[in-house]
């Protein structure tokens, strides 16, 4: 077991002092003296030492009978770094529950896509995150909740179904046990920054938050640049696209700010929203701690100048796993501009068709069910890459493949492998975007081999290894500062 921040009193007391935000949402501030529970940054003085207590999770608070800060509002912070750099049993639960997979199939579900009994995943969850796995999804709930209250006009009956909650009662029990406020007058007070109500027809308009800095342009310009056709669109200063989600699909829009990510959300259902949100903070890596990867990359002398010149740069990720492992292979020693055509080929004959109303969005991207009743003969690539493709989708589909946030990450890496058509490079780059593997690194890359060369680092695959082992374990953002070297425009946000 890791040893957790929230353990370091003397570390979380300077911290709030310090009202520093890069450890909001790394441990959360109760007050013994007021039952309020804050984040680091909050703006308020900081209560006395002997009336702090720490807790690694809101939920944890939350069941220690405290409520939610006004001012700081908590409950919104970035979520913990640890949850997407760990890969054990603990973060593939965190991750899951974020993904909304208690409120849909339970906590014997989520134990069933882990491999453990309940009763080992609650008592793993209370040991390092003070709350079980029921507790949390509540928090997520009640999370939800506030959202929706806040940015659109909905009747909070809709709003408490929305959230995943079983009655009115417990919403409104539940919103004013962890807000002390009912719903009602929570939305009477909601901030000016959230009042720009979304539609009734389910269009949130959110802000997301994250660490600072946040480099939105290797992250915008990798998903602009390599956006397919009908799925993908930069449009107006905005990345958008379609969303395969659990009970129905959805159109998002994300836009860069400085302090916060725009983000607009259509979906044919409001319950998938914690999913939706989920999601695209997996997409855009918002939950990453840019200062402890920039300050591990500067100990190399070679790349401190990339990092300092641009720092916090963001891995971009996906939406959907099984998704980009198909666009990897599509994209297997060809150019950016035919991968796109490729994929954008399998997404009008096998794509299933949306409306937008606001842009050029056509289809969600195949689902691997549909791709695997595809006839090989109709694909219009070479035979090697045409038989990996469906090998892959077929295990997919059939379910002795799985690539999701619960996925054990070096175990899923040497199934890749063992695939006919996959080499490290594959393997890898699927680890980095759709695994969220932190420490994939890419020695093989040729945009990776060309910056180091042009460095003075070692250009070869073994001695780049060797070399790239003190920048672990975040070699997969040294890859982004190597390949920001470079003038593609995957380096750029679009005009």
């Amino acid at each position: 077991m890791q040893t957790a921040m929230h353990t370091d009193t003397e570390g979380c007391v300077r911290a709030v002092r310090s009202k520093d935000a890069r450890f909001d949402g790394w441990f959360f501030t109760a007050v013994l003296t007021t039952r309020i529970y804050c984040r680091p940054s909050c703006p308020v003085v900081p209560p006395k030492p002997e009336n702090m207590i720490f807790y690694p999770s809101a939920a944890a608070c939350q069941q220690a009978g405290f409520r939610a800060c006004k001012r700081c509002r908590p409950d919104t912070s970035p979520g913990s770094p640890e949850w997407n750099q760990r890969a054990d049993l603990t973060a593939r639960a965190m991750r899951l529950i974020a993904d909304g997979v208690v409120d849909r199939e339970g906590v014997p579900g989520l134990a069933a896509r882990l491999g453990y009994s309940t009763r080992q995943i609650e008592r793993q969850l209370l040991a390092e995150v003070g709350a079980g796995p029921l507790a949390l999804a509540r928090a997520q709930r009640a999370q939800t909740a506030r959202l929706l209250i806040e940015t659109t006009p909905l009747p909070m009956a809709d709003i408490a179904f929305a959230a995943g909650f079983s009655s009115v009662r417990t919403f409104n029990d539940t919103v004013r046990e962890v807000f002390a406020l009912s719903p009602s007058e929570l939305r009477a007070r909601r901030p000016p920054e959230d009042r720009s109500a979304g539609t009734p027809g389910g269009a949130p308009a959110l802000r997301l938050p994250f660490r600072a800095p946040l480099n939105p342009d290797n992250l915008f310009g990798h998903l602009a640049a390599t956006a397919v056709p009908g799925v993908e669109e930069w449009r107006d200063g905005a990345y958008r696209r379609t969303l395969r989600l659990p009970h129905g699909h959805g159109i998002v829009a994300l836009t860069p700010a400085p302090d916060h990510i725009d983000c607009r959300l259509t979906l044919t259902d409001l319950r998938d929203l914690t999913v939706a949100i989920s999601r695209c903070r997996r997409l855009l890596d918002l939950d990453a701690d840019p200062t402890a990867v920039d300050d591990q990359l500067r100990t190399d002398p070679l790349l401190a100048p990339l990092v300092d010149k641009a720092p916090g740069r963001r891995v971009p990720r996906t939406v959907d796993e099984a998704e980009f492992a198909v666009r990897a292979v599509l994209g297997q020693q060809v150019s950016t501009a035919a991968a796109r055509t490729h994929a954008a080929r399998l997404v009008t004959a096998h794509g299933d068709p949306v409306e937008d109303p606001e842009g050029g969005l056509t289809h969600l991207f195949p689902s691997t069910e549909a791709l695997a009743e595809v006839d090989p003969d109709t694909l219009a690539m070479p035979r090697t890459r045409r038989a990996t493709l469906t090998t892959l989708v077929r295990h997919l589909a059939d379910g002795s493949l799985v690539l999701g946030v619960e996925t054990d990450r070096a175990d899923t890496r040497a199934r890749l492998l063992a695939l006919p058509g996959f080499g490290p490079w594959t393997a890898d780059i699927i680890a980095m975007r759709a695994l969220g593997d932190p420490d994939a690194f890419l020695p093989t890359d040729l945009g990776v081999r060309r910056a180091a060369r042009d460095l003075g680092l070692p250009s070869t695959p073994a001695a780049l290894t060797a070399r790239a082992a003190a920048w672990r374990p975040w070699r997969a953002y040294a890859v982004q500062y190597l390949w920001a070297t470079d003038s593609h425009p995957i380096n750029f946000l679009p005009a």
